[in-house]
């Protein structure tokens, strides 16, 4: 199938500047991107997310120190936000 598409110039830029560094023609990559963003569109968030379980479990991590991680880390990022920005805290 042939397709012809009109790519903002600094998708092109972008697009040539991988093509070159890759060593791939143009085509390829454009082949590669379509066939990747069509995978993706059957991933789920449970296969997204399969590896960090695994290793979760592997940790031997329990739920509460997950949670209590979580919880800190959430804690840590909100104090870190200055007051002034008007972000929600």
């Amino acid at each position: 199938m042939t397709i012809t598409i009109t790519l903002p110039p600094a998708i092109e830029e972008r697009l040539r500047a991988q093509a070159e560094a890759t060593g791939k023609n143009i085509s390829t990559l454009v082949v590669e991107a379509v066939e990747a963003r069509l995978s993706l569109a059957h991933l789920r968030l449970r296969d997204i997310l399969a590896p960090v379980h695994a290793d979760l479990h592997a940790s031997g991590m329990t739920d509460v120190e997950l949670d209590t991680l979580l919880q800190g880390a959430l804690d840590e990022s909100r104090s870190a936000r200055s007051p002034s920005s008007g972000s929600p805290v």
